[in-house]
């Protein structure tokens, strides 16, 4: 143990230098470093505590996506017994099913392989998806006639899980689309996002963009059917944003979608006559359906609708053979803005519920990093006067190897690009305690070593020798308990769990690596006689 090849000391002190390096751009403002575009340099990122910001909890309103979804089978299922003019009756829809009568006992047949159709199609989709087995589409007929499609479990449980994760992507999308830095966003539990956007300013702005939705769709309105009375099968009527200025309280609007906020490949806001309106283009598949539906529809009214109400409603004077376009309406610039961005995120597949807001401020931040900073510097000092009072010269080594510690944890901070919190904070008060405790078995160790009479290259030799174990040991089972807690964790937790991780791997190298080192070349400048333990 007391022999160190050449390469390995290079190496030691490749490393030490290398992290005082990486760690020193955290010294500095983060607009100077912004600067030195030709120097590669990370610095630490603060998080929601530290630098201010807000934090939501959102919930994702999963049963409107399984409703959606089970009309839209429902839909399917309609327009094909239409279409092989299948009489039925007492249509109805639930959360586990659809079921439906033919009246004529002539035609069941036909509409039992109508509705196994339906199942097929849906199952077949399902596990295109890679849903598995349990999402199996089924059918059934009842004593009395009634044909009955159920929708598994298994099914409903995916569209909900597939609906949070499809969420995060879009909120994830519309967060980067504002030039928010360094966003958290991560799933809590089966249907809530946890967002928190440090630094952030506006965070009603934010709120807004979030819970806006942003389903897109243009489709026909229906001139014929009476403004109050009953509306025919296959028409809904929506509210339009012209009731505000006075217009056209709603319309009824055909449910059949011409083109789909799916098909955007672009939408950006502009100026129309003076006024804010957002300009969008299709993609290819888009465009021809629109061109298609424009062209054969002169004269007609097609509604923009988004999010279930009528943004206009203009008459198609000619084909529209671009694939582009523009919405117009009662916008701000600000407005505008917004949804020209969150109809470039995309739609989100479910309404979010904010359930939980804070919001920190940054002064509240800087207190915290000060005070972090001063808990930092008197654990620090503690240690190394305890060090330096109790075991003299060889306690400076630790406490050198104390400061190369966190030159290394930082640094990995650093490159791995963490976020520090304030409990990321006591993670590092913490690691500068237990960074010792390698030390001091080693330490300890050759005390015993001495008192039996051992040389000094001896006892050194067997200190690191037969301490290693036990330094391996303690700290593995704390390296583990910390995994845990930054996988099993959430907020807060992770960012202890991280810097104690990293903490425990850089403070085993400086203990046993670095210090070592400087004792062997202590111990090389000439004989000794005993150490100064």
């Amino acid at each position: 143990m007391i022999q160190i090849p050449v390469w390995k000391r290079v190496l030691i002190l490749v490393i030490c230098i290398v992290s005082i390096l990486l760690c020193l751009p955290n010294a500095f403002p983060k607009a100077e470093i912004e600067k030195l575009t030709w120097l590669y340099v990370r610095q630490v990122s603060l998080g929601l505590d530290l630098r201010g910001g807000s934090h939501l909890l959102l919930q994702v309103e999963t049963q409107a996506v399984v409703k959606e979804r089970i009309e839209g089978i429902l839909d399917g299922l309609r327009t094909q017994l239409r279409r092989e003019k299948i009489a039925y009756g007492d249509l109805q829809a639930d959360p586990s099913g659809i079921s439906f009568r033919p009246r004529d006992e002539a035609q069941r047949a036909k509409a039992q392989d109508i509705a196994r159709s339906v199942a097929r199609e849906n199952s077949s989709s399902a596990l295109a998806l890679g849903f598995g087995e349990t999402t199996t589409v089924t059918t059934s007929t009842t004593a009395d006639g009634t044909i009955r499609i159920a929708i598994p479990d298994g099914l409903i449980r995916e569209w909900r899980r597939s609906a949070v994760t499809q969420s995060i992507e879009i909120v994830r999308r519309r967060v980067d689309e504002t030039g928010t830095k360094e966003p958290t966003i991560q799933r809590q539990g089966d249907d809530r996002i946890i967002v928190q956007l440090p630094g952030l300013d506006d965070p009603e702005r934010m709120k807004r963009l979030l819970g806006k939705t942003a389903k897109l769709a243009f489709r026909f309105v229906e001139e014929g059917a009476s403004p109050t009375g009953p509306l025919p099968a296959g028409v809904e009527r929506l509210p339009t944003d012209e009731a505000r200025s006075g217009g056209e309280q709603s319309l009824a609007i055909n449910r059949r979608v011409i083109v789909s906020g799916d098909n955007l490949v672009d939408a950006q806001p502009s100026f129309r006559n003076g006024l804010p309106v957002v300009t969008f283009r299709f993609d290819a598949a888009g465009a021809k359906r629109f061109a298609d539906a424009s062209r054969d529809n002169v004269g007609r009214r097609f509604a923009i609708v988004l999010d279930n109400r009528v943004v206009s409603a203009p008459v198609i004077r000619e084909a529209i053979l671009g694939g582009s376009g523009e919405i117009s309406g009662s916008f701000t610039v600000e407005s505008a803005k917004d949804l020209a961005l969150v109809l470039r995120a995309g739609a989100l597949p479910a309404p979010l519920q904010v359930l939980e807001e804070r919001s920190v401020g940054p002064g509240l931040g800087q207190d915290s990093i000060e005070a972090g900073k001063l808990a930092s510097a008197i654990g620090f000092v503690a240690v190394i006067l305890f060090m330096m009072i109790y075991y003299g010269l060889f306690g400076i080594f630790a406490a050198i190897a104390l400061v190369i510690n966190l030159a290394l944890l930082i640094a990995g901070l650093s490159l791995l690009q963490a976020t520090l919190t304030l409990p990321g904070i006591a993670g590092i008060v913490l690691t500068m305690g237990m960074a010792v405790d390698a030390n001091v078995l080693i330490y300890e160790r050759m005390r015993e070593e001495l008192k039996l009479g051992r040389s000094p290259t001896m006892a050194i030799d067997a200190g690191y020798e037969r301490a290693f174990a036990t330094i391996i040991d303690s700290n593995l089972t704390t390296l583990i308990a910390a995994v845990l807690l930054f996988f099993f964790g959430a907020g807060p937790i992770k960012g202890f769990a991280a810097t104690l991780s990293i903490g425990i791997i850089t403070s085993m190298f400086s203990a046993i690596s670095v210090t070592r080192l400087m004792i062997v070349l202590w111990l090389r400048m000439r004989p000794r006689k005993t150490l100064p333990l």
